[in-house]
């Protein structure tokens, strides 16, 4: 079996975030044939991570056999109108091969941190645009060891939410990308890039947008209206620049990160009655 095992790695510190403990263990597979015969002859509890973009790792680790994917499942292949992109391949590293190939549609992907099997788990989306109008079919591996392609109907992608199977891992996608024109590709990508610098905060340990919005608000007002912006606990901030992100700025742990969180929800709460969700994923203990 190729693929790498590591123990005791530090998981927390390959955050963006750069906080929370270490891993017991890692796997990382290159193929799908190391992912199945893991899972095959691994009985112990088991936890899928991506890049770490939109994760905290809570201070005291993570028990759990991580999975992190690696190798072929970094790989894409474009075809006639779309491209076949293995789940652990990055958002902007997908957006950017696209723009070199003349394909439209994925421009969206350059203003999202993380990799495509998060992506998918989350319909993640910006720019107007999101994961449900360009993906074709995924496929997953099942608990069982099998394989299956899966159609957008199927998993109910809705807002920063799907119905995945239990247990499923995303392995890889077809994501819909027809030719598009070189100018307007750019034109696009450069309007995103110049909206994250200048209405979020860059160079800066954070995991992206911290909360959900809730049907008919934006988070970031509901935290502002709750005199949240530049709240903060220790080295955890959040931010003046953009409300809806948490931010680390320096020293912080995971733990000051989710207590900031979690008041933030209750004075969001408290003023408008409206509960805010995370939708950054808190792993570990």
């Amino acid at each position: 079996m190729s693929g790498k095992i590591y123990e005791n790695f530090p998981l927390g510190k390959r955050s963006w975030f750069g906080t929370g403990g270490h891993a017991e263990k890692v796997f990382i597979p290159d193929t799908l044939e190391d992912l199945q015969n893991f899972l095959k002859n691994s009985p112990e509890n088991t936890l899928i991570v991506g890049a770490l973009s939109n994760t905290l790792v809570r201070d005291s680790g993570v028990k759990e056999t991580v999975i992190r994917l690696g190798g072929d499942f970094r790989n894409y292949s474009f075809d006639k109108d779309g491209v076949i992109v293995g789940a652990a391949c990055l958002d902007m590293t997908l957006a950017s091969a696209a723009a070199a190939e003349n394909r439209s549609g994925l421009e969206f992907l350059s203003g999202i941190p993380g990799s495509l099997g998060g992506a998918i788990a989350m319909n993640a989306g910006a720019s107007g645009s999101e994961m449900s109008h360009i993906l074709d079919w995924v496929e997953v591996l099942l608990p069982s060891g099998k394989c299956a392609i899966l159609y957008p109907h199927e998993i109910h992608l809705s807002y920063r939410h799907s119905e995945l199977p239990q247990g499923a891992i995303v392995t890889r996608m077809r994501l819909h990308a027809p030719q598009g024109n070189h100018a307007d590709i750019s034109e696009k990508m450069k309007a995103i890039k110049l909206h994250r610098t200048t209405a979020q905060p860059s160079k800066v340990k954070t995991g992206g947008s911290t909360f959900k919005n809730p049907e008919g608000h934006s988070a970031w007002k509901l935290i502002d209206e709750s005199g949240c912006r530049g709240k903060r606990r220790g080295d955890a901030m959040i931010s003046e620049k953009h409300c809806n992100f948490l931010i680390n700025l320096g020293e912080a742990t995971s733990k000051d990160l989710e207590f900031l969180g979690d008041e933030v929800i209750d004075l969001v709460q408290k003023k408008s009655g409206i509960t805010l969700q995370w939708e950054i994923k808190r792993i570990g203990q």
